[in-house]
């Protein structure tokens, strides 16, 4: 067995791979990766027991063969390499690389220890994998990070005959993204976040279509050059719907970027315990306000506002924040009042929309 390939090429596939293995494994063939040389590359495979990823490198090869090789690794070697060009051989059992004047053997260890992973299932949707990837990680930020938030630790995707739904909440906020596509399908399901963080990663490096397919509990994408599967989570989420206002006393529009970094500014002095920051608008004026123990910020802002003439709302500036940073243009915000949710939108593309609940003062 003989390969080359370019060292780029080669620790790129390495790296999106490193983020799936772990160090660490009950079972210790998931510390490997699935090393296959066949007719057109190398069919490297990682699996953490969750998520699973094949990637296909294309390379030149002499030969076939199957070894699992330590996966953290590899990727340190790979990556500091001195030459352009990698070749890899294996003699005895053990993994050869060459690459300038560096040579090393890794030891590997028997591909049936692998687990068997869980790619193939019926294609149920085909739709573009960057706006995919888009649609998920534009919603991702409003995930829960707490164990004990369950199903709000995940993403739901649902698809609809006429388009693609993400949806993400923490139970504070909301974020959705609708993506206007003809799917032909009624299905939903929630992906774990950790697991969309690297689907992402993926589906932005990914040109054409991707294949979506559900299996046994499993999420499968797949398209011209990887396969993945995720282990979805058990449930769908409450009806977050019913936490949109239907109507609103104010709105107005501003551009994301200027609210984005004059929240920055003012947050500085805001409440260490709840990042509190004011938006006050009086008059078709705006000011982002906060006041803690070493001081008070203020900045006026412009913006073109409609409705009730004076309304004074308070958030966690975190909060505003990230529901502002898929936001690239002009955003409208909406308020039914100082109590009720508030709607944040991007005014250039509608799929977006975020829900923030205002701080109770």
């Amino acid at each position: 067995m003989q390969v080359r390939l370019p060292k780029r090429t080669f620790a790129e596939a390495l790296g999106m791979l490193e983020r799936i293995i772990p160090g660490r494994a009950s079972n210790p063939a998931l510390t490997h990766l699935r090393f296959e040389v066949a007719e057109g590359g190398l069919r490297l495979q990682g699996s953490n027991g969750e998520l699973d990823l094949e990637l296909v490198v294309p390379a030149e090869v002499e030969g076939e063969a199957v070894r699992l090789v330590p996966g953290q690794l590899i990727g340190q070697v790979v990556r500091n390499l001195p030459g352009e060009l990698v070749e890899l051989g294996l003699e005895e059992g053990q993994l050869t690389i060459e690459s300038g004047s560096f040579a090393t053997r890794l030891t590997t260890a028997d591909p049936a220890e692998f687990p068997p992973l869980a790619f193939e299932a019926e294609t149920v949707a085909r739709l573009p994998a960057r706006e995919l990837g888009r649609a998920l990680a534009r919603v991702r930020y409003a995930a829960s990070g707490e164990d004990y938030r369950a199903i709000f630790r995940g993403v739901q995707l649902e698809l609809h005959p006429t388009r693609l739904r993400s949806v993400a909440s923490d139970g504070f906020r909301l974020a959705l993204y609708d993506l206007e596509l003809a799917l032909d399908a009624e299905r939903k399901f929630v992906v774990p976040a950790r697991s969309v963080d690297e689907i992402v990663r993926v589906l932005e490096r990914t040109e054409g279509e991707v294949a979506l397919g559900l299996l046994g509990g499993h999420l499968t994408l797949a398209a011209e050059g990887f396969r993945m599967a995720a282990a979805l989570m058990e449930g769908e989420f409450p009806d977050y719907e019913r936490v949109i206002p239907p109507e609103f006393a104010l709105e107005a529009e501003i551009d994301a970027t200027a609210l984005k970094d004059s929240l920055k500014r003012v947050k500085v002095l805001a409440d260490r315990n709840n990042h509190r920051v004011d938006l006050v608008f009086e008059d078709g004026r705006l000011e982002v306000v906060a006041e803690g123990d070493y001081g008070r910020g203020v900045e006026r802002l412009e913006v073109d506002a409609r409705g009730e003439a004076q309304m004074v709302l308070a958030y966690n500036a975190e909060y505003l924040e990230g529901a502002l940073g898929p936001i690239a243009g002009k955003a409208r915000l909406r308020f039914s009042g100082a109590a009720s949710p508030s709607v944040i939108q991007d005014a250039e593309d509608g799929g977006y929309l975020a829900v923030v609940v205002p701080l109770r003062v």
